[in-house]
Formats: structure tokens, C-alpha cells, sequence
């Protein structure tokens, strides 16, 4: 891919220092080769979701422009999750990172490994509420991210600082 396309990613931690891991794996997503972070939402503390008998998460959307394919940016997302400690014993279970994308511009496939749009983003609470926060009105199965996330039930989902970007200490948390 030579022109860069808009890619959407969801960023979750539950495990060891929840703050610090997202902040890292934004870093590391920004400084990847053919990646441009655009925008990147507050931080939601929320409830698990599927298996719920494990710690709440915190959570965060992530716009970028990037060159590479969609299976070049599940290649750099997975690789980023495995270098922060992230092992996959279960599914839906405690993680110290995951990172999923969830909409690519251009793309919608299904394979083994990939699905795009990201199947259950329009049922999950803790991905709609920071996605609306950047991209409200991008559309997926004919609705807005905002329709759909007015649509669903967000208790549990609680708002609880904003991301920034400082010149001197790269990403970091502001309550």
C-alpha cells in the first residue's frame, strides 16, 4: 500500500499498570514505521466484558493513518502486544494488553485471522464510548458510531482521563 488509509484501533489493559501499558503500546504504535497516530480518546475504566470474573479495564480508541496492509497492522499490533507480556490463555480473559483493529478504510474480509469490521464492536460498550470520542460519525453496518453506541448500555463505563501527547515525556494520563 503506498497511499496511507485510516485505520481504527482499540486499546485495552487489565493486568500490572493498566496507565503505563496503554501509554506504551501508543508509543510504540506511533514510532512504527508507516504508522501516524491522528487521534487517540480519553481513557475509560470499565467492566470486563464475556468473562467477568477478573479485574476492570481501562480502555482507549486509537486513529491512525498508516501504509501498511491490514494484515501488516495486525502484524505490528500482535507483535506489540507479545513484547508488553501479553499471553493468550483464554479468550476473553485478563490481558496485560490487547489491542484489536476495528474498522479499516477499504477493507471489509473475514478470514481466520482478521475479521474487518471488527465483529462485536457495535455490541461492546467499552470500544463504542472512547471510538464516538474521535470518530462519531464513521459509519459501520449503516449506523454511526455514535447511533450505536447511544444505542447500547454503557453502565460500567466510566470516563476517567484524558490522553496527551507532551514533546519532552511522549504519551502520558491527565485526570
Amino acid at each position: 500500500m503506498s497511499e496511507p488509509s485510516v485505520a481504527y484501533l482499540s486499546l485495552g489493559a487489565n493486568l500490572g499498570n493498566r496507565e503505563e501499558t496503554l501509554c506504551e503500546a501508543v508509543r510504540r504504535l506511533e514510532a512504527s514505521k508507516g504508522v501516524e497516530i491522528a487521534a487517540v480518546s480519553s481513557v475509560y475504566e470499565t467492566e470486563p466484558w464475556g468473562k467477568t470474573d477478573q479485574p476492570r479495564f481501562l480502555n482507549l480508541a486509537v486513529a491512525l493513518r498508516t501504509t501498511l496492509s491490514p494484515e501488516g497492522l495486525l502484524a505490528l499490533t500482535q507483535g506489540i502486544e507479545t513484547s508488553l507480556g501479553r499471553i493468550r490463555h483464554e479468550r476473553w480473559g485478563p490481558r496485560t494488553i490487547d489491542i484489536d483493529i476495528l474498522w479499516f478504510e477499504g477493507f471489509e474480509k473475514s478470514t481466520p485471522e482478521l475479521t474487518l469490521p471488527h465483529p462485536y464492536m457495535t455490541e461492546r460498550a467499552f470500544v463504542l464510548a472512547p471510538l464516538a470520542e474521535i470518530a462519531p460519525v464513521l459509519t459501520i453496518k449503516g449506523k454511526t458510531v455514535e447511533a450505536w453506541r447511544e444505542a447500547i448500555d454503557d453502565k460500567g463505563v466510566n470516563n476517567i482521563s484524558e490522553y496527551k501527547q507532551s514533546e519532552k515525556n511522549g504519551p502520558q494520563l491527565k485526570s
